[in-house]
């Protein structure tokens, strides 16, 4: 019976995680496995892997055969590491101490280069995060400005307005107040005209 270590899909739609299962190749991908020895977390970055160290090397050690994204992960976690060492203390070529001491020294560099990613990965985050806020105060300074001048017009254009209608107002009175004193122009004259020839009427007959 061959062996797998491979990934079980769980969760809903695009929020998929994996656990790490040992399984009969011939088993379907979702289907019974004959151990749990982690899980696998894609959707946070970086992606959370949570492994049984000491099952997964010994599942190795007896045969067990990975998949790609499997063997990915056991080897970003060390075991692919660990499980070479082992091999070359079995083989002579080194002590367990000797072979202690240069994976301790490999889980160091690994760790270092992790927390590297991560930092650079919380600081992109951050710039994005100033990049946006810039491009959001520009948006809101440029829509701002584009409030301001369609204020200032609407407000030159009811000031236009507004000397346009005084300016047709002052014109009718004026008109107003010439014609009252036309009108009132004749009515004078006659008013004299009458009282010119009033004497005449009443001297007296000789």
């Amino acid at each position: 019976m061959a062996v797998k270590i491979r990934l079980a899909r769980k969760g809903r739609k695009k929020v998929a995680f994996y656990h790490i299962v040992v399984a009969d190749s011939r088993s379907p991908r979702d289907g019974r496995y004959i151990e749990k020895i982690g899980s696998y977390n894609p959707v946070t970055n970086p992606a959370t892997i949570e492994l049984d160290f000491d099952k997964t090397l010994g599942w190795l050690q007896n045969g067990a055969l990975p998949t790609d994204t499997c063997r990915a992960i056991l080897s970003y976690k060390g075991v692919l590491m660990k499980k070479h060492l082992m091999e070359g203390v079995k083989k002579g070529a080194f002590d367990e101490a000797e072979a202690n001491r240069r994976f301790d020294e490999w889980m160091k560099q690994n760790e270092a280069k992790i927390e590297a990613k991560k930092s650079g990965l919380e600081k992109s985050q951050d710039e994005d995060l100033d990049n946006r806020l810039k491009q959001e105060k520009k948006i809101n300074e440029a829509r701002a400005a584009r409030l301001a001048k369609k204020q200032a017009d609407l407000a030159a254009k009811e000031t236009a307005d507004l000397k346009a209608i005084t300016a047709v107002e002052e014109e009718t009175a004026g008109a107003d107040e010439t014609a009252v004193e036309e009108e009132s122009a004749p009515a004078e004259d006659s008013a004299t005209e009458t009282d010119a020839e009033a004497p005449a009427e009443d001297k007296p007959q000789e």
